[in-house]
């Protein structure tokens, strides 16, 4: 039999444990109230004979066997004591954290903040009351093994802070939908804009409005907003032929200025929304972490329209804002996704110019990412079609049997630490997968409590999202529970350093075919475990790989715990094979285990300076399915 501890650990049971703990208890009762040998020899037996078919048993579920024991023996004074000392241990666990934390904040003293907005009042606000949804969640609303596990480092419970609230990870709006149906806000009509300059302000507002019901992306199609573009060109055309129609007998002279306003149109609406994305703050002080998805579609019916958006928006990218000294700095949203397919892949393509373009933002710092689609639609039934932030989510079909790719989201994220376990196991390959198994476990539970989180949640708490279409258009009274199962929204178990874990478990000598080749053991049985749970729950639970956030913490903790270790504990964060010094060796490396784990391969653009970028553009089509470029240099946690 084996015990699980409140931590979570799995540990082998200890019959001697128990004896222990009475006899303590013992200690503080008059000798006719106390447990003879024999008696506890007694209560040990029972426990033993009555869970002898158990495999598992909560430390818990002993204490009250203990507990109801010394009733039946009439030791009523000494399970009293028993009572109280365990009660008291509760409440040393149960102690509430927050009040150094918060005070770090209010000093400006916390290290572990690294956001440049930190010290406003706003952000202050929001530091704070992180703190204390963070211990509320800690100490009252998760399993305690869950709350251990997660301060341990053997998992990583993400947005802690949001938990109190009904609140999901990220998502895929609906900006069609939302755009030609309207929306309400704060009881506040918004029609079908007219031109193009007003979907951009109406699509700002959208974003600020669906960020407070989310804390991680809102991915949107850049397509969605063709159609108002050329409607601003009907209305401008009408316009000028209504006003000049007796001047003008000169088409071409005509179409410039059709032209020329049309690009005036195009410049003040694409502006008008990057400066908005860049101005205003959510409630946690930080711009809305807006992604744009960006794909020359040949049967888009509005797709010249399209390469005039993305024109436009890779154009301002790389001009970026000005500070107050007036110097152009990189924007900080919108985040990019940039679909390479024949049309644009650097060889003699129609829009291969565009691409160039996605080149020049890359050096001037913008966050970028690249889908092919060659690889999408080789893995996706010849779909093309955008990630929900770092992952692709699984192919999913309404009722009425029809590909659905807008308005879907994740419900949240549980990281695991493949380096903890490595450490534990001491290069032990059958102790490593037994530890893995048991910390799977924990994460299927805290994952189900996440999933749990949002059952029942009301169409109401997010009307934007639930009812006016940026994710479903529900009654005002339903709740939102048909979200969350069969595929419709994903839950995402993700792993924390992967590349450490296979390094600590083969020797500095092993060859990247055994590393691959353990590395896919350890994705496949993950990847197991997320289709058993899918089977047993009806929720589609997808694998990812964890972000900054939870390596930065994950590794923390293990320096902590286990002291520095060479090439692995010894830096900033865990990391995903960013070690590998060959770029195209990476790439080969990793793109291996996209299809179990269709999250973007990172590719640090701060170590690879002098990279041919247009035969890396070339590469990427033909076999990377996602990649996602960044600059650790500058990254902020």
């Amino acid at each position: 039999m084996k015990i699980v501890k409140r931590n979570g650990k799995i540990v082998d049971y200890d019959a001697e444990k128990i004896r222990i703990a009475i006899k303590k208890a013992n200690n503080d009762v008059d000798d006719l109230d106390k447990a003879s040998d024999a008696e506890i020899n007694k209560i040990i037996k029972y426990i033993e004979n009555s869970n002898k078919h158990k495999k598992r048993l909560l430390v818990e579920d002993i204490q009250d066997i203990i507990e109801k024991k010394l009733v039946e023996l009439n030791k009523y004074e000494l399970s009293k004591c028993y009572m109280l000392y365990r009660y008291e241990r509760e409440l040393i666990r149960r102690a509430n954290t927050t009040d150094e934390s918060i005070l770090t904040l209010i000093k400006n003293s916390n290290k572990d903040i690294k956001n440049k907005n930190a010290n406003t009042a706003l952000a202050k606000r929001d530091l704070i009351a992180s703190e204390v949804s963070k211990d509320l969640t800690r100490r009252i609303l998760l399993p305690e093994q869950i709350s251990e596990a997660h301060e341990e480092g053997i998992l990583y419970f993400h947005a802690p802070e949001y938990f109190l609230e009904t609140m999901f990870n990220s998502s895929i709006l609906n900006i069609q939908d939302m755009l030609d149906k309207g929306i309400v806000i704060n009881d506040k009509l918004i029609e079908s804009p007219k031109n193009f300059q007003m979907t951009c302000q109406i699509l700002s507002t959208i974003i600020l409005e669906a960020s407070i019901s989310q804390y991680g992306e809102i991915t949107i199609y850049l397509k969605d907003l063709s159609k108002y573009l050329k409607k601003s060109e009907e209305n401008i055309k009408k316009n000028i032929t209504k006003k000049l129609k007796d001047k003008i007998t000169n088409n071409e002279f005509l179409n410039e200025l059709l032209e020329e306003k049309l690009k005036e149109e195009l410049e003040n609406g694409i502006q008008t929304l990057i400066l908005e994305m860049n101005t205003i703050s959510t409630s946690n002080a930080k711009n809305p972490p807006l992604t744009i998805f960006m794909y020359l579609d040949e049967n888009d019916k509005y797709l010249k329209y399209t390469v005039m958006l993305i024109e436009e928006l890779l154009n301002q990218t790389i001009k970026g804002l000005k500070d107050e000294d007036k110097n152009y700095l990189a924007l900080t949203s919108p985040q990019l996704i940039y679909v390479l397919d024949k049309n644009n892949n650097l060889t003699n393509g129609k829009y291969d110019y565009l691409t160039s373009l996605t080149l020049k933002c890359l050096t001037k710092d913008a966050n970028i990412r690249y889908i092919s689609a060659k690889k999408m639609r080789e893995y996706y039934d010849n779909n093309v079609f955008s990630p929900c932030g770092d992952i692709i989510l699984p192919l999913y079909r309404d009722d009425a049997k029809e590909y659905k790719f807008k308005g879907r989201f994740n419900q949240g994220i549980v990281s695991i630490n493949l380096t903890q376990i490595a450490i534990l196991a001491c290069q032990d390959e059958t102790k490593f997968f037994n530890l893995l198994d048991e910390r799977l476990d924990l994460c299927y539970e805290a994952l189900m409590c996440k999933h749990r989180a949002l059952l029942g949640t009301l169409v109401s708490i997010s009307p934007l999202n639930f009812q006016y279409g940026g994710i479903a258009r529900l009654n005002k009274n339903d709740v939102i529970d048909k979200l969350l199962k069969n595929g419709y929204s994903t839950i995402s178990l993700s792993y924390s350093g992967l590349y450490e874990s296979i390094k600590l478990m083969k020797l500095p000598t092993s060859t990247n075919q055994s590393l691959e080749m353990f590395a896919l053991k350890i994705l496949k049985t993950m990847h197991t475990y997320t289709e058993k749970w899918k089977k047993e729950t009806g929720v589609t639970f997808t694998l990812q790989t964890a972000d900054k956030i939870s390596l930065y913490h994950l590794l923390k903790i293990d320096k902590e715990k286990f002291g520095i270790i060479k090439d692995i504990t010894d830096k900033e964060c865990y990391n995903n094979f960013e070690t590998l010094d060959d770029i195209y060796e990476k790439l080969d490396f990793e793109s291996k285990f996209q299809k179990l784990s269709p999250s973007a391969i990172q590719i640090d653009i701060s170590k690879n300076n002098n990279l041919d970028l247009k035969k890396l553009i070339r590469y990427l089509y033909d076999n990377i399915l996602y990649v996602k470029f960044i600059d650790k240099s500058k990254g902020e946690i």
